[in-house]
């Protein structure tokens, strides 16, 4: 195969923020959420530019390190070959290290900005190869099938190989998300789940992911009970008590409330006539968010100079 040739234009990706999980969902349930992270990527005569706006720009690496070079070099290696230069342009709004996919987002970027800008780069690396590619670098596909795809989606392995479906969230549910001020580490939420649980509880969230699929398209009325989770969130606590009294708290005030991925945000989906109301229940220390359904996921757009706000 002869190496690609590449666009003299910029490309411009926006890839919105995801929750993982959703309660009982564990490591196959994500939803693209309406807050996003741009990225410009031009290909260059030579070297590497990065320069990036909003969150992450006084601790991101601007050099090879970066998880969005890494994640363009993976795709630009299966579409046939690098390019001289790269020039990066970054404006983020995701926070980071909260629980909302900005690694994800990160990573989807980067493998779509690299087919975008690759002459022919659809027919060499397709939806399918996207989401093998983008699930091998994150390390599971539950955030980066809702990053890719948009909407509600369901992800598995199948033998070895990423897979995952669609599904349109009810138009009248609201995601509101609650940012605490401090990160949590994936990796330090994750230590903390046990290797095994009791069977009682596996079959009590498999029947709590069934029904969650028919609260989230259909019925939205069942979101509380179908949010339950005994598998996750609890184990993690230790690690975000504060994020876990708010999800009490909200659910018992009948708020169906989720640990969004990882921690430590709080993932509401309220009714649209009562979204205002609910993102006032978290107090003081959380920055609270009336969001949107994305339903576009990762996404080329009309090229316009990014800007974090």
């Amino acid at each position: 195969m002869a190496g690609p040739a590449f666009r003299a234009a910029a490309v411009r990706v926006r890839t919105p923020a995801t929750s993982g999980n959703l309660g009982p969902g564990f490591d196959a349930f994500g939803l693209a959420l309406g807050l996003y992270d741009d990225v410009v990527v031009r290909v260059a005569d030579s070297g590497l530019h990065i320069d990036i706006a909003g969150e992450g720009s006084d601790t991101l690496p601007r050099d090879e390190k970066h998880l969005l070079v890494r994640s363009l070099r993976a795709a630009f290696d299966l579409l046939g070959g690098q390019p001289r230069g790269l020039e990066v342009v970054c404006a983020n709004r995701i926070p980071h290290g909260r629980g909302l996919g900005s690694s994800s987002a990160a990573i989807c970027a980067g493998i779509t900005a690299a087919r975008a800008v690759t002459i022919g780069g659809e027919a060499r690396l397709d939806d399918a190869a996207l989401l093998e590619l983008a699930t091998e670098i994150e390390g599971h596909p539950d955030n980066v099938a809702a990053c890719l795809l948009g909407g509600f989606t369901v992800s598995w392995m199948d033998g070895g190989v990423a897979r995952a479906i669609r599904m349109d969230a009810a138009d009248s549910i609201v995601p509101v998300v609650f940012v605490p001020g401090k990160p949590v580490l994936t990796k330090t939420a994750r230590a903390l789940l046990p290797r095994a649980v009791p069977h009682v509880d596996a079959a009590a969230n498999a029947g709590r992911a069934a029904l969650l699929v028919e609260a989230l398209t259909r019925r939205p009325e069942l979101l509380l009970p179908a949010t339950e989770d005994r598998l996750h969130q609890e184990y993690r606590a230790p690690a975000m008590p504060e994020s876990a009294a708010l999800v009490e708290r909200l659910r018992a005030d009948g708020v169906p409330a989720v640990i969004s991925g990882a921690g430590p945000t709080v993932l509401a989906l309220a009714q649209c006539d009562e979204a205002d109301k609910v993102a006032l229940l978290a107090g003081d220390g959380w920055a609270a968010n009336r969001l949107v359904l994305d339903s576009a996921g990762a996404s080329v757009l009309p090229l316009s100079p990014p800007r974090a706000e």
